[in-house]
């Protein structure tokens, strides 16, 4: 989630009927990369985890069987059309892969859900008289520390 220059990335554990539970949040400039900031941030130390995440995050390099095996980890994303493709090998998977990045971000839906209830609550992306980078932190964390007091009570 984008906010005046900076992102908001979360790592939540699903809670049936309930936004997700954020378990970490890192807050980094707007031009880091999504995926780069994961593997800093989580890459090796999460374990026996599913995780959804949009297409920035697919990297099967990253994520091969090692990965699978040693963490027990899984990443889903929605599937990104390969570069160089033929037309016909496009048309022949794009049921598969329609339905499958569809089921993804289906199943994504809460964690989009918990960033709109995070402004709802908290008009975090109201920082208009934020004129520093000490300024925004305080204001991105303030605002965090009342979603989390909304989020428990």
């Amino acid at each position: 989630m984008y906010y005046y220059g900076c992102k908001i990335h979360t790592m939540a554990s699903v809670r049936l009927g309930k936004i997700p539970f954020p378990e970490s949040m890192i807050i980094t400039p707007a031009d880091d990369n999504d995926l780069t900031t994961f593997k800093q941030a989580w890459g090796d130390n999460i374990f026996s985890k599913v995780i959804l995440g949009d297409k920035a995050y697919s990297d099967k390099e990253y994520f091969n069987q090692n990965k699978t095996k040693t963490q027990d980890i899984e990443m889903l994303t929605p599937i990104k059309g390969i570069k160089g493709q033929t037309e016909e090998i496009k048309q022949r998977d794009k049921a598969f892969n329609d339905l499958f990045s569809s089921a993804v971000s289906r199943v994504r839906q809460p964690i989009e859900s918990f960033f709109n209830w995070l402004n709802e609550k908290t008009k975090i992306q109201r920082a208009m008289k934020v004129r520093s980078t000490a300024g925004l932190l305080i204001h991105l964390f303030g605002k965090i520390s009342m979603a989390f007091i909304y989020l428990i009570s």
